[in-house]
């Protein structure tokens, strides 16, 4: 099964703040929010929800063609796939424009904000699907005319798509992400991210249960709830021998997820692969930092799955 992946191929600028962020905005002034936080640190790592999803699909034993739109200073992140067996031929290079960016900011709690440049993925991909094998799509945040295209390209050749709006919600009409959903495999979010969803819709989240196949909801230190039809099952999180950093932990997740898929897992044991994968991640700061052989995430699934949850 060929496994194709839209959305961003970004440098990430990972920043560290030592307090809380809401120790420092007052919320009966948050109409004219004006705050300034000290960062003790920054760091540049690759990034971009396709980028990271690839990465950790690639320590899974996977080469996943990636759709994207990127810059002339691409070529660093160009030597890193490479480096990592995964190929640039889905990815288009815009010269007028960098590589997305992605600021992320981390407080004390691992709360985040985060600001992103579109940068050269203002500009819309020239990839064609083609149904001309067994394959599975996932829609991660990109350009929103992409991303509509792509999820109307994979129901018109009958190609299985996950949808995985994240950080693309707020530049999302209601109206885009209800036509996405309809007729997608799967829907994947965070929970923070399903409310969003739930409100620019207008739809409950048992419609929107109607509207697709599986529903998983990432719930962070909480693990994932993955809802089917009829049925709903928390899975809890993978113990980490030391968490460092959150970022790009939802991503190792959906790699997780997809790989079980393609070893024709169901999807709760899918999910599982995905706590794991994650697992691996937030011990890193980055989100392509780290890395495991198949038989060190083997040895951790088997402990997760006999319900020893340990690294």
């Amino acid at each position: 099964m060929k496994i194709y992946i839209y959305g961003s191929m970004a440098y990430d600028r990972i920043m560290g703040f030592p307090d809380k962020f809401a120790a420092h905005i007052l919320p009966e002034s948050i109409d004219r929010l004006n705050v300034a936080f000290n960062m003790t640190h920054l760091v540049e790592k690759f990034g971009g929800t396709a980028g990271n999803i690839a990465y950790s699909l690639a320590l899974l034993g996977e080469a996943p063609t990636i759709i994207a739109a990127v810059g002339p200073d691409f070529d660093r992140y160009a030597t890193w796939l490479e480096q990592n067996g995964l190929s640039r031929d889905g990815i288009k290079t815009v010269e007028t424009e960098f590589t997305a960016g992605a600021y992320i900011a981390t407080d004390s709690d691992n709360n985040q904000i985060t600001f992103f440049n579109l940068g050269a993925m203002k500009e819309r991909c020239d990839f064609t699907l083609k149904n001309d094998e067994k394959s599975l799509v996932i829609i991660s945040p990109g350009n929103p005319d992409d991303m509509l295209h792509y999820s109307r390209s994979c129901k018109t050749l009958q190609i299985p798509y996950i949808f995985d709006p994240g950080q693309a919600i707020p530049v999302l009409s209601g109206k885009m992400i209800a036509a996405m959903i309809k007729g997608s495999f799967m829907v994947i979010t965070n929970d923070y991210e399903m409310e969003l969803i739930v409100r620019k819709t207008n739809l409950r989240q048992d419609i929107i249960m109607d509207q697709t196949g599986v529903l998983v909801t990432t719930l962070g230190a909480e693990g994932a709830l993955i809802r089917e039809k009829g049925s709903e099952t928390r899975i809890p999180p993978a113990v980490v021998q030391k968490a460092l950093d959150p970022t790009g932990a939802g991503d190792a997740f959906r790699a997780g997820l997809i790989k079980g898929l393609m070893l024709e897992k169901e999807v709760i044991d899918a999910a599982k692969m995905g706590a794991v994968c994650a697992a691996f991640c937030v011990e890193k700061e980055g989100t392509q930092e780290h890395h495991f052989t198949l038989e060190e995430f083997e040895r951790r699934l088997k402990l997760f799955e006999a319900g020893r949850h340990g690294a």
